[in-house]
């Protein structure tokens, strides 16, 4: 009669061991591929909102206008702002663009659009209001651009050059348009990402359409000549 043998204590014991390290060398794999995809993504992700951020900030530098907004219900003469503001941490920005759209002026509201930009609290926001010259008290639309933002700094060019270089300003306030405005935003993951756009000739206020009324309103019989108004922008990344 043949002898049945089976496997013995230590053969088990081996098995066991040698199948415990391929389900180690598993797992670990398998949260390597698991962390590189959750990387990759959050990468792609802050990718995507600096490029609509930076989208966002092209269109409404390319369609800027040189129309005074009156602050705290006084009227001036000022049609673009920027440097280091008092509610931002960094730079600031303010300006009036065109082109914001209202269809047969369905709207009760202008084309125009008051905007401005600031750093608080690592985070890059977009403020706007409905009408350009509000109430006093009134508190604008405020929206995040981008999140994690290390520093916000905005340069102007307004034709002059220094040693042969163009002369880029840190901070401007007139009642005329620069040539070109530079934007820098600085974050942990890009580092620093540069833009630079160009002008339209600088104008005044008075080559505006009368159209445009002091609380933004704007007849469709005056929409020609608003829409004459353009700008072109080019962009650099660093």
């Amino acid at each position: 009669m043949p002898v049945q043998r089976g496997f013995t204590l230590l053969e088990i014991l081996i098995a066991m061991a040698i199948f415990t390290l391929i389900g180690f060398a598993s797992t670990g794999l398998l949260s390597t591929v698991i962390d590189s995809n959750s990387l990759s993504g959050e990468r792609v992700d802050k990718l995507q909102a600096m490029q609509r951020a930076m989208t966002i900030i092209e269109r409404d530098i390319q369609q800027i206008i040189p129309r005074p907004v009156r602050l705290d219900g006084e009227k001036n003469d000022v049609v673009i702002q920027g440097g280091i503001g008092d509610e931002s941490d960094a730079d600031s920005l303010r300006f009036v663009r065109a082109g914001w759209l209202n269809p047969q002026f369905i709207l009760p509201r202008s084309t125009l659009e008051s905007v401005s930009y600031q750093l608080v609290e690592k985070r890059l926001e977009r403020l706007s209001g409905n009408y350009l010259d509000n109430a006093i008290g009134f508190e604008p639309k405020e929206r995040v651009l981008l999140d994690d933002v290390s520093d916000f700094r905005v340069e102007f060019f307004v034709g002059d050059t220094k040693d042969g270089e163009l002369n880029w300003r840190d901070s401007y306030t007139g009642a005329v348009l620069p040539q070109a405005i530079a934007v820098e935003i600085e974050t942990d993951t890009f580092g620093i990402i540069r833009r630079e756009f160009s002008l339209v000739a600088p104008h005044t206020p008075s080559s505006i359409s009368a159209g445009a009324s002091e609380n933004g309103n704007q007849n469709p019989s005056d929409s020609n000549n608003l829409n004459d108004i353009s700008s072109t922008g080019r962009g650099q990344n660093q």
